[in-house]
């Protein structure tokens, strides 16, 4: 098997190391708290459904869990309103899939956030706290 993280995807946010077998990146648009699972699995497989059945389950489970830290720990005091998880993959192949937390007050609710081009880089300070409450939670 042969992983490479696509170049796109290296350069759109922040590297957080693994979780099961998916690449962990915080997309670097500090309107959303929106991460992008990438699964280190071989780059011929681009749909969730050419995955092995215990690939899908962990990715499953590695779904399950990153949304509940974004329910439950990234903003307790401001749970968000929906959490959407997608697997698109138009403009970019590898196979990745965005967990994101939604709120109304939003730039792009109720809309997709892909249509929406206003976009806040992360200050270096918000980015760091965020990987810790993340390397906190999976410990």
């Amino acid at each position: 098997m042969s992983f490479t993280l696509n170049e796109r995807l290296a350069k759109g946010g922040f590297d957080f190391g693994t979780l099961g077998i998916c690449r962990v990146l915080l997309k670097d648009n500090a309107h959303y708290p929106w991460f992008i699972l990438v699964p280190e699995v071989d780059s011929t497989i681009t749909e969730l459904h050419h995955l092995s059945a215990s690939d899908y389950a962990s990715i499953s489970f590695t779904i399950r869990q990153l949304s509940e830290f974004l329910d439950q720990h990234l903003t307790p005091e401001n749970p968000p309103e929906k959490i959407n998880v997608g697997a698109i993959g138009n403009i970019v192949r590898q196979l990745h899939i965005h967990v994101v937390a939604r709120y109304p007050n939003d730039p792009a609710w109720p809309d997709t956030i892909w249509g929406c081009k206003e976009k806040v880089h992360y200050q270096k300070q918000r980015a760091l706290e965020i990987h810790e409450a993340f390397q906190k939670h999976f410990q």
